[in-house]
């Protein structure tokens, strides 16, 4: 196995690389294109590590090495940021060294590589959200026009869709705005049928999944969060044991602590803020119910 590390500042079109070897020093920098780096990989000697940071694009090149016999490496943006050199030099190749650097720590965490399949589901949810944001501000956009005019409802979208749907009773409302607010809430309507839609894909995919119905199977776990929970982690083997799977997610607290003095604070809230809102959310809900039927 090669004693080289190869660490990949990762962008669009250019890629900055540099070679460390086993005792830590650099042996050869290079900037490629993306052409060309497609075509690098494959000249790379097998079982040689490519370090990358999880960044956009990342488990796509990590998936193109494991094709051409490499080890990809990936690693959150957090734990690189301590092996560069200096903070206020940050340029490509520095980041590509400090990428290298960080790969050859003993204790490193790497994330693990995202299938094709994994990434598609996640899109679902990724378009999802984008869905929501939109209707949220189509929603308030509507009411802040009406506002305008004098008409405040409740809070809520079914107060909002009533009033919309009794405009020609509202005669205080020029015949122009009318038809403004009317083209307004069709678009809305159709963001909320494409949210419908992406739920019923990603029900259909929870459904089809036998991992996702055993986590469905837990208290304050929907199609929603085993669906998101299945695409993002894959295999659960990669965590040693619950609390590493918690610490991943941002569920554990921080620790300030010294001198024997342990000191614990908040969640620490990293990792992946859309799993561990979806987590938190259920587990409201299921405290919520809990006590309804105390």
């Amino acid at each position: 196995m090669s004693t080289i590390t190869m660490g990949v500042d990762l962008a669009k079109n250019l890629f900055s690389v540099c070679a460390v070897d086993g005792a830590g020093h650099v042996q050869r920098r290079q900037d490629l294109g993306r052409e060309a780096f497609a075509l690098w990989l494959a000249q790379v000697p097998a079982g040689t590590v490519v370090a990358m940071e999880a960044c956009s694009g990342a488990h796509h090149w990590a998936r193109r090495c494991l094709e051409v016999g490499l080890q990809p490496r990936l690693m959150a943006a957090q734990f690189v940021t301590p092996f560069r050199k200096s903070r206020t030099l940050k340029n490509d190749r520095n980041d590509a060294e400090a990428i290298a650097t960080a790969a050859r720590q003993g204790n490193m965490r790497f994330v693990p590589v995202k299938s094709v399949e994994q990434q598609a589901r996640l899109a679902w949810h990724r378009v999802r959200e984008g869905y929501k944001t939109e209707g949220l501000e189509i929603s308030n956009r509507l009411r802040g026009l009406l506002a305008e005019f004098g008409i405040v409802m409740a809070q809520g979208d079914r107060a909002l869709r009533i009033a919309l749907a009794d405009l020609d009773a509202a005669a205080s409302l020029p015949a122009e705005l009318k038809e403004l607010l009317r083209d307004l809430s069709a678009h809305w309507a159709q963001v909320r049928d494409r949210i419908a839609a992406c739920d019923a894909r990603i029900e259909a995919h929870a459904k089809a999944d036998e991992r996702c119905v055993r986590l469905r199977a837990l208290i304050g776990i929907g199609p929603l969060t085993a669906d998101a929970m299945v695409a993002s982690v894959g295999s659960a083997k990669e965590f040693k044991n619950g609390r590493q799977l918690a610490a991943w997610l941002g569920l554990v607290p921080t620790q300030h602590s010294s001198g024997g003095h342990t000191r614990l604070g908040t969640i620490s809230c990293r990792g992946d803020a859309y799993l561990r809102t979806l987590l938190i959310q259920g587990a409201r809900s299921s405290l919520q119910r809990a006590k309804v039927t105390a």
